[in-house]
């Protein structure tokens, strides 16, 4: 009988996903794939078979990835020290051949791998595929004083999103395929870009008109001030919490990411944690979800 009472329990829990699958039948989800879950073996497996399982039961995933540990690791090996100004990495040329071998070269490589392995059909993109990724050099601002201009500054070649070419990516997932993006861009004279992952999963899922977006994060979510997960929240709300300094530091970039993406088309956005083995499914396809949810309205 135990048998059995296990057997009905995993077919509730299956039958419990059947709402999700019809709902996102053949629509778009963008996948931002960055810390410990790329770098913790058990969860890149799990990561790719998550992608996988959302492809073979009829939906289009996408996946932007980061690299920064990695990027950060190579340099570190030929000697060159990792600058940051307002968290951002200073690019210079030299970087630049560095970031892009490993962010093309090795990282997105092996994510490609991974999906294959467990079945998927991935294909390896960066933003000179196709003129993927149309880029502008980006300069920070520092406020230096009260009522004087702030300072511009350069820190390389670090750029900013122009335009999506959301047709080739359309036309990938169209023939089964599931695109695995580099943040990577292409300026107008040819130059390589860096550009933060988190920015370019937000630009493609709004090119895209994404169903959902998805940030994986090495934390719950987004947290009160009393440090408990907040499960859903609106635009308004994310503003409110902006403007009162509950969210700052390193969730303040995701937030304007999601609430920018909203604008731009994007149904649902979702911040998650990366450290959950399945949390891609885990947000997708069951009733709590995890992680913090958040919407226009």
């Amino acid at each position: 009988m135990e048998n059995i009472s296990n057997s009905i329990e995993r077919a509730d829990i299956l039958l419990e996903t059947l709402p999700y699958i019809r709902r996102f039948y053949n629509k778009t989800i963008v996948i931002k794939y960055g810390g410990h879950a790329m770098v913790d073996n058990e969860l890149k497996d799990k990561f790719a078979q998550d992608i996988v399982m959302m492809k073979y039961i009829g939906i289009n995933p996408v996946v932007v990835h980061g690299g920064g540990p990695q990027i950060g690791e190579l340099l570190k090996r030929v000697g060159k020290e990792s600058k940051f100004i307002q968290g951002m990495r200073v690019t210079d040329e030299e970087t630049m051949n560095i970031v892009e071998m490993v962010l093309v070269g090795t990282v997105n490589k092996e994510i490609v791998g991974l999906i294959n392995r467990h079945g998927g059909n991935a294909v390896g993109l960066s933003g000179k595929d196709g003129n993927l990724i149309c880029a502008e050099k980006y300069y920070l601002n520092e406020e230096k004083a009260k009522h004087t201009p702030p300072e511009i500054i350069d820190i390389g070649l670090v750029g900013k999103v122009k335009n999506i070419n959301s047709s080739l990516i359309m036309s990938l997932t169209q023939n089964n395929f599931i695109p695995v993006i580099a943040p990577t861009g292409i300026g107008e004279n040819g130059e390589t870009y860096n550009i933060n992952a988190d920015v370019v999963a937000g630009e493609i899922a709004s090119a895209l008109e994404a169903e959902k977006l998805l940030l994986l994060t090495d934390v719950p979510g987004v947290l009160d001030k009393n440090k408990n997960l907040i499960n859903t929240m609106t635009n308004d709300e994310a503003l409110q919490l902006i403007d009162d300094g509950t969210i700052e530091g390193g969730m303040f970039p995701k937030i304007k990411c999601c609430l920018k993406a909203l604008k731009g088309g994007v149904k649902k956005t979702h911040i998650i944690d990366g450290r959950l083995k399945h949390a891609v499914l885990l947000e997708v396809f069951t009733d709590k979800g995890i992680g913090t949810e958040i919407v226009l309205q």
